[in-house]
C-alpha cells in the first residue's frame, strides 16, 4: 500500500506504518456504536446538590486548594472561520442571509465596533463593511476564536482568551497563582503571547495573583492520513500523502503532559461577561469540591481493599450511590479495585435547552458494569436514537480532572482511552472529497474508562460562541 517515499514522510510525522495501516482499515470497517443502555437523567447518573451541598463542596474546594496544584486547560485552536461562515458566504457569493442583516443592523453592538470603525472608509457598503470583519482589516476570517474581541467594558474591550485570565483567578488560583495552559495552532502561538504579555500584568493587579501561562500545539504523531472515498490513501496534487488534525481527541497527549492534582477544562469560547460570571465561579467550585471529596473517599475505599480489610457491601454502596456505576449481580474485591483505581472527573451538565451537543448516557460495558459516558448521536445506534430524545441533559464541555494517584503517581491516560470510538466525515481538499478520521474525542472516547460523575449545573454557566450573532446574546452584551 506504502511505497518507500511514502514510509519517510509518515515517519517524519512521528507516525509507523503499523498505525497508518490500522487508521485505514477504521475506515474500511468504520466504528461500531456505543452499547448505550439508558440516558442519564437527575437522581439516575446524574447528581443535583442542594444548596447546603452546593456550598460544602465549595468550602471542600477552597480549603483544598491551598494544598493542590491547579490548572486550567483551554482548547483554543479552534479557528474562527465556522463562526463567520455565513459572512464569507456573503463576500465570496453574494448570499444575504438573514444571519447578514443581523450583523449589519447591529454593527455598534460588537464590542469589535470601535476596532472596525477606525478601518473603514467613509461611506462603506455593506460587503466593504463585512469583508473589513472577515478579511483585510479584522481578518477574524484566519484567526483563532481566542483572539477575537468578544465583550465591551468601560476600560476597554477583551478578547476571549482575556476572559480565561478572570476566569482562572476567581476559581482556579491555588495559593495566589493562576495556572492556564491554551492549546493553539503553531501559527498562532505568537499572537496569543504578545496578547497574554500586554494583558497578564492587568490581572494580576486586579486581582492580586500570580499568572504562570503555558501553551502546547496539537502533536503532529495525533495526526490521521485521509482517505479516498473508496478508501484508498488520499493523495495530493504532488502524490503525498495527506493527514490531517484528528480532532480535540489528539488532545489527551498535551493533557497527560499537564503536572496538576486538578484540572479544570472548557472550550475558549464557552465564556460570559463579568456581570454574569457569578454562577460559572460557583459551579466551577463546586464540581472541584465534588472532585476532591470524592477521590478522597475512593482512595479510602481502594485501600481497604488492597489491605484486604474493605467491607465489600460499604464499598459497593461508595460505587454505586456516589459515583452511579452500575455493577453486575455478581462482582468481587477486584472488580471494585479496578473501577476505582482509575482518573476521574466531574462533568457539569446543563438541562437541555435545544442547543447542539452531546449528552450523559449510561453505557454498557464487557465486565458487565453501566458506566456513566458523553456520547454524540453519531455514536447512537439509529434503532438506540430514542434515547438521544430522552435525553434531558447535555454536554457544555465543563470538566474538573483528576489524574493521580492518592500516592501522588500519575495516571497513564493513554490507557483509559475506548480507540472503537472515533469519528469518521466526509470533507475535501483542493476540491477533491475526501474521507477524514478523527480520534476518539477528548471528552468522549478519550476518557471513556474514566471515573465519570455528572452533576446538574445551570444553563447560565454555559455561554457558547458558536457565530458571530452569538456575540448579540444577553451573555455576552
Amino acid at each position: 500500500m506504502f511505497t518507500q517515499k511514502d514510509v519517510k514522510q509518515i515517519e517524519a510525522h512521528g507516525l509507523t506504518v503499523e498505525q497508518v495501516e490500522a487508521q485505514m482499515a477504521n475506515f474500511r470497517k468504520g466504528f461500531p456504536y456505543l452499547k448505550v443502555v439508558a440516558a442519564a437523567s437527575a437522581g439516575n447518573g446524574i447528581a443535583v446538590l442542594t444548596p447546603q451541598e452546593r456550598d460544602e463542596a465549595i468550602r471542600t474546594w477552597e480549603e483544598a486548594s491551598h494544598s493542590l496544584a491547579a490548572v486550567k486547560f483551554v482548547p483554543a485552536s479552534g479557528a474562527a472561520s465556522r463562526m463567520f461562515k455565513e459572512l464569507f458566504e456573503f463576500v465570496n457569493e453574494d448570499k444575504r442571509t438573514p444571519a447578514v442583516e443581523q450583523v449589519l443592523g447591529n454593527l455598534q453592538r460588537f464590542a469589535f465596533w470601535p476596532e472596525l470603525e477606525a478601518l473603514l472608509p467613509e461611506g462603506a457598503d455593506d460587503k466593504t463593511i463585512i469583508s473589513a470583519i472577515i478579511k483585510e482589516g479584522l481578518g477574524y476570517g484566519s484567526k483563532p476564536k481566542g483572539l477575537v474581541t468578544f465583550h465591551a467594558y468601560p476600560e476597554g474591550a477583551r478578547k476571549a482568551v482575556e476572559e480565561h485570565l478572570t476566569e482562572g483567578a476567581m476559581y482556579a488560583a491555588t495559593d495566589g497563582r493562576v495556572k492556564i495552559h491554551f492549546t493553539v495552532s503553531p501559527e498562532h502561538i505568537e499572537p496569543f503571547k504578545a496578547l497574554l504579555a500586554e494583558k497578564t500584568p492587568l490581572c494580576e493587579a486586579r486581582f492580586g495573583v500570580k499568572y504562570d501561562i503555558s501553551f502546547s500545539v496539537q502533536k503532529s504523531s495525533t495526526d490521521m492520513i485521509a482517505a479516498t472515498p473508496d478508501n484508498q490513501p488520499f493523495r495530493t496534487e504532488s502524490g503525498e500523502l495527506l493527514f490531517r488534525p484528528a480532532g480535540h481527541g489528539a488532545l489527551l497527549s498535551n493533557l497527560a503532559d499537564i503536572d496538576a492534582d486538578v484540572i479544570f477544562i472548557k472550550n475558549i469560547d464557552n465564556v460570559t461577561t463579568d456581570a454574569r460570571k457569578g454562577d460559572t465561579v460557583t459551579y466551577k467550585k463546586m464540581l472541584a469540591g465534588m472532585l476532591v471529596t470524592l477521590q478522597r473517599e475512593a482512595a479510602r475505599h481502594l485501600a481497604a481493599l488492597e489491605a484486604g480489610t474493605a467491607d465489600l457491601a460499604e464499598t459497593a454502596r461508595f460505587v454505586t450511590e456516589r459515583l452511579f456505576i452500575k455493577l453486575p449481580q455478581s462482582f468481587d474485591a477486584e472488580l471494585l479495585k479496578r473501577l476505582l483505581d482509575r482518573p476521574m472527573r466531574v462533568c457539569g451538565m446543563v438541562r437541555n435547552e435545544g442547543e447542539p451537543g452531546g449528552g450523559p448516557f449510561y453505557v454498557e460495558n464487557p465486565d458487565g458494569t453501566q458506566t456513566l459516558q458523553i456520547a454524540e448521536s453519531s455514536q447512537i445506534s439509529p434503532e438506540d436514537m430514542n434515547l438521544m430524545k430522552q435525553a434531558t441533559h447535555f454536554n457544555p464541555v465543563d470538566l474538573v480532572c483528576g489524574v493521580r494517584r492518592a500516592d501522588g503517581s500519575r495516571f497513564r491516560l493513554a490507557d483509559y482511552v475506548d480507540p472503537q470510538t472515533g469519528f469518521i466525515s466526509s470533507k475535501s481538499s483542493g476540491g477533491r472529497e475526501l474521507r477524514a478520521q478523527e480520534l476518539p474525542g477528548l471528552w468522549n472516547g478519550s476518557m471513556a474508562d474514566w471515573i465519570t460523575v455528572f452533576a446538574d449545573v445551570p444553563v447560565s454557566t454555559f455561554s457558547p460562541v458558536k457565530t458571530v450573532c452569538d456575540l448579540l446574546r444577553p451573555q455576552h452584551q
